[in-house]
């Protein structure tokens, strides 16, 4: 939705940068990925993460490669297997039903049982994931939410809030970065969940008071004190 933007790839500065933190010493408590651009970089970073990770290190990958049913125009379904192999190292994903769909080669469905979602989430564990999470799960109407799956104790879990009836673009970066944080933190992984969807929906309300309602992203800034309370308080 932007126009005029300028791009400037500078994947190939990413192992001199990481080569420099090794040689400093600099260790990670966890190693977050987003959307990547090309194979190349997620060959570089899946380096990354086997460079860094010691076994306290919690490595979290979220797939940003598509949605409603197709992938972003510059990808394809090389680009999605290439994903399905970073996921394979990673201790924690959330992928959407759409990226799932691509990377373990079940087809798409708009509509979907809990039978559906679970078989794409033990499909994900397949690739060496720990605990694949399923984002934008909704399994009841006017519902919305998350459903996980550890693959050691072969138990499903989940997480459903009010659907809000507004889209913003930055929505499933900010639930992956909470997400995330909360495992950083220890926060069983089902109060992870709640915290994350919670706090995202809470961004979406907020910026629908705003008079403006900017379509280039949410006001999660104005949010941030309420998402420290609820840490204080775990």
């Amino acid at each position: 939705m932007f126009k005029g933007f300028t791009c400037k790839d500078l994947s190939d500065q990413l192992k001199p940068i990481t080569d420099h933190w090794k040689n400093e010493g600099i260790t990670f408590d966890a190693i977050c990925t987003g959307y990547l651009g090309t194979e190349e970089e997620i060959d570089t970073v899946i380096d990354i993460i086997e460079n860094f990770r010691n076994k306290d290190t919690l490595v979290f990958v979220d797939p940003a490669m598509g949605y409603n049913g197709k992938l972003y125009p510059a990808f394809d379904e090389h680009y999605a297997k290439k994903n399905a192999l970073l996921c394979g190292v990673a201790d924690i994903i959330d992928p959407n039903i759409t990226e799932a769909s691509f990377m373990t080669d079940i087809p798409y469905k708009d509509d979907y049982t809990e039978e559906y979602v679970k078989e794409l989430l033990l499909a994900l564990s397949g690739f060496g994931t720990e605990t694949p999470i399923l984002t934008g799960v909704a399994l009841s109407e006017g519902k919305t939410g998350d459903m996980g799956y550890d693959s050691k104790t072969k138990v499903f879990f989940s997480y459903q809030n009010d659907k809000i009836a507004a889209a913003y673009h930055g929505t499933g970066d900010i639930f992956s970065s909470v997400l995330a944080g909360a495992f950083v933190l220890g926060i069983d992984r089902t109060e992870a969940l709640k915290i994350a969807a919670d706090y995202t929906a809470l961004t979406i309300s907020e910026t629908e008071k705003n008079p403006e309602k900017p379509w280039y992203g949410v006001d999660f800034e104005a949010t941030i004190p309420e998402l420290v309370e609820v840490l204080k308080k775990v």
